[in-house]
């Protein structure tokens, strides 16, 4: 889809394409610009040629990825209001309806995991371009850090939103060690590159 299609599609009163879907584009976006930085760091910098080619090619295949994870995401949410809209006449069909609700809410999790494990990724490549790669790009390889960030934060929240009442126990705590572990390596990979700003800086 064409970004102004896309973005027309999102401010429309529709549910989907929603914040998902602009996750996943925020990590694409990162993607295409640790790329570029990468691309700009092979011949200035501290990274060897090869550390640069493998990066850039490792981020073009996660900028597709993620590309098309902005249209997984909105049709794993349609599942989910297309289970809402089974029937709930009888009991049976209510059972039915409840666990289809159940199961459309878990797969709904699969897009914003894979957003946040490739977010990761992004700011790991983000941080070493930072400090190794060409000083010209700097301001680039940190704003692919920040988009990098506000995919993962969009992905652990969507996470946490189809968590919802009556969720298996063992699903629910094996999302919340999978969360738990995702944040605590974006508040030290952050910290890190907020830090290596400020010593650009001076």
């Amino acid at each position: 889809m064409e970004i102004k299609r896309f973005l027309e599609k999102l401010s429309s009163d529709t549910p989907t394409p929603g914040g998902g879907s602009a996750s996943a584009l925020a990590g694409a976006l990162s993607a295409a610009l640790v790329a570029m930085t990468a691309g700009l760091s092979s011949k200035k910098g501290r990274l060897q040629k090869r550390q640069v080619e493998g990066m850039r090619k490792k981020t073009l295949a996660i900028q597709k990825r993620l590309l098309r994870a902005v249209d997984e995401d909105a049709k794993s949410y349609e599942a989910v209001l297309r289970a809402f809209r089974l029937p709930k006449n009888t009991d049976k069909k209510r059972t039915i309806r409840a666990e289809a609700i159940q199961k459309a809410y878990q797969k709904a999790t699969i897009t914003p995991r894979l957003v946040c494990q490739l977010s990761i990724q992004l700011l790991e490549y983000s941080r070493t371009l930072i400090l190794k790669g060409n000083p010209n790009a700097v301001s680039d390889g940190a704003v692919a850090g920040f988009l990098a960030d506000a995919a993962l934060a969009g992905g652990l929240l969507n996470i946490s939103i189809n968590l919802v009442p009556g969720t298996e126990k063992a699903f629910v705590k094996k999302m919340h060690s999978l969360m738990g572990r995702w944040s605590k390596r974006r508040d030290r990979l952050m910290r890190e590159i907020k830090k290596s700003l400020s010593g650009n800086k001076e």
